[in-house]
């Protein structure tokens, strides 16, 4: 190979990894808002006026746009380009950050916060899909998945930490300020380092229709979800709610099995690792929400931390999710398949939730919070890297969008389902020990515990999902031979991630 030839190949070496930093930037600030504003919910309250009963709307306003257009938007980037789709979703929250950070009353912040929902999700249907359609070869896929998966994963926890170290510090207002710098800088960058390519869809049709229906199916779904904590899920409101969404959803699906060019291809729920990787996901998000959300308010409830405390306290397991992710996953994916390295993981989970299921009411940090972030931190970074790699090993690269797309649907819908079903356990259990003469401290650990142990229960069920469901992609080189006529599905459930 010619000198210029070795110089041209590092060069474009070293693009794709600074692609990839980019990439993660944007996803890192999607990531962080969903956590971020949860410790500043008091101050935001105190200054706009927001009552009881609304406050919540400041997150259910991000989180129901966010999860309704992920899958819309992943398929608009296979059609139309997935850098337009990111640098457009970039743009629109970067300003929409500063319209929160500016609102100087409750309907101004609300109004800001659904447009942010809207940029995130476009922003984020698609990283996924760039990362590994940049890197083709084994072993640098599995080492940008684990940088993604890290900043999937760990973000969330790092934003309860920023958060309230800039609402203390400073004042509410800079939790969304702090994105605006940020997003600018990436745009620009996005734009003279990314490479554009050119969308399957010209010539086609949209499907409009269909993308109308299945965006109306999915937001009326994370609003039943996370209103059932407030409403119950057997009242009549969440039931009806959630019958409108399942009739949406059938229509849907029915359109896609006869239309021409559908939004989403019928063939995407053949491949055997797409299908159990999003269910596998769904279920682990559902159970390790539990931690993210019910362990601060352990913390801050029962053990008496304050917001940066708080903060420092979930450090432990965004630590060692890096360590893992970055470091460890790639290399044992890369060794014994991502299969294997996920039903660990998923063992190392249901353990670390189990122990927090053991929490007092008069328990100490260091004994009742901390071991259990051990476990949670490891099975958390060898998990997501596994994950991302089984749920796009079976999309093409035309479909790479869409599963991408999917993946971090069903990590919304994870987490709203987790949050509505744990938190509606935890509160009712507490109420009902409260009603028995409990003290209120040892009321509201007794509701944790519940919940962190049907958090477990979920993982459990992910691992079984897990074993029964997923395979290992065939390593490079041991694939069989593709043979004559064989079918698009059966090459595309067997590829390599």
């Amino acid at each position: 190979m010619s000198a210029q030839a070795v110089a041209a190949r590092a060069g474009s070496g070293s693009s794709r990894w600074l692609a990839l930093a980019i990439l993660c930037a944007g996803q890192l600030m999607v990531i962080l808002d969903g956590t971020i504003v949860n410790v500043a919910l008091p101050s935001i309250q105190e200054s706009l006026g927001f009552s009881p009963s609304n406050l919540g709307w400041v997150v259910n306003a991000y989180l129901i746009p966010f999860g309704g257009l992920l899958l819309l938007s992943g398929r608009f980037g296979d059609l139309f380009g997935r850098k337009r789709v990111f640098t457009t979703g970039l743009i629109v929250f970067t300003l929409a950050s500063l319209l929160c950070g500016l609102a100087q009353n409750s309907a101004m912040l609300l109004g800001a916060r659904f447009v942010q929902g809207v940029g995130g999700a476009v922003t984020s249907s698609v990283t996924l899909a760039m990362v590994v359609t940049m890197f083709t070869e084994p072993k640098e896929r599995a080492k940008a998945i684990g940088v993604y998966s890290f900043v999937q994963s760990a973000g969330g926890t790092l934003g309860l930490l920023l958060g309230g170290v800039l609402t203390q510090a400073i004042s509410w207002h800079w939790i969304f300020f702090v994105n605006v710098p940020i997003g600018a800088v990436a745009v620009f960058m996005a734009q003279r380092s990314l490479r554009a390519e050119e969308g399957t869809g010209k010539g086609k049709s949209t499907d409009a229709f269909g993308a109308v229906l299945i965006t109306a199916a999915l937001m009326l779904a994370v609003y039943t979800i996370v209103e059932a904590s407030d409403y119950g899920f057997g009242s009549t409101r969440t039931l009806g709610f959630g019958l409108g969404a399942l009739v949406l959803l059938a229509t849907f699906v029915t359109r896609q099995a006869k239309a021409q060019d559908p939004l989403l291809p019928p063939r995407m729920f053949k491949f055997r690792n797409v299908s159990g990787a999003l269910g596998t996901h769904t279920l682990m998000i559902s159970g390790m929400f539990s931690f993210q959300f019910l362990a601060v308010l352990y913390m801050q409830n029962v053990l008496g931390f304050d917001e940066v405390q708080t903060g420092f306290g979930v450090v432990p397991v965004s630590l060692l999710i890096g360590l893992m992710s970055l470091f460890l996953a790639p290399r044992l994916i890369a060794r014994i398949g991502p299969r294997s390295v996920l039903l660990v993981a998923l063992v190392l989970i249901a353990g670390g939730l189990g122990l927090l299921g053991q929490i007092s009411a008069d328990g100490a940090y260091l004994t009742d919070v901390f071991p259990a972030t051990v476990p949670l931190g490891i099975g958390f970074g060898l998990a997501m890297p596994s994950l991302a790699g089984l749920a796009m090993s079976g999309a093409t690269p035309q479909d790479s969008g869409l599963a991408s797309g999917m993946f971090n649907t069903m990590q919304q819908v994870g987490s709203s389902l987790g949050l509505a079903i744990l938190s509606t356990l935890a509160a009712s259990h507490a109420g009902t020990l409260l009603g028995d003469g409990t003290a209120r401290s040892e009321a509201l650990t007794g509701g944790y515990q519940l919940a962190f142990r049907v958090g477990s229960c979920f993982v459990l069920g992910a691992l079984v999902v897990a074993a029964i469901v997923l395979r290992n992609p065939p390593r490079p080189g041991n694939a069989p031979a593709a043979r004559p006529g064989a079918s698009r599905a059966a090459d595309s459930d067997t590829a390599s991630a």
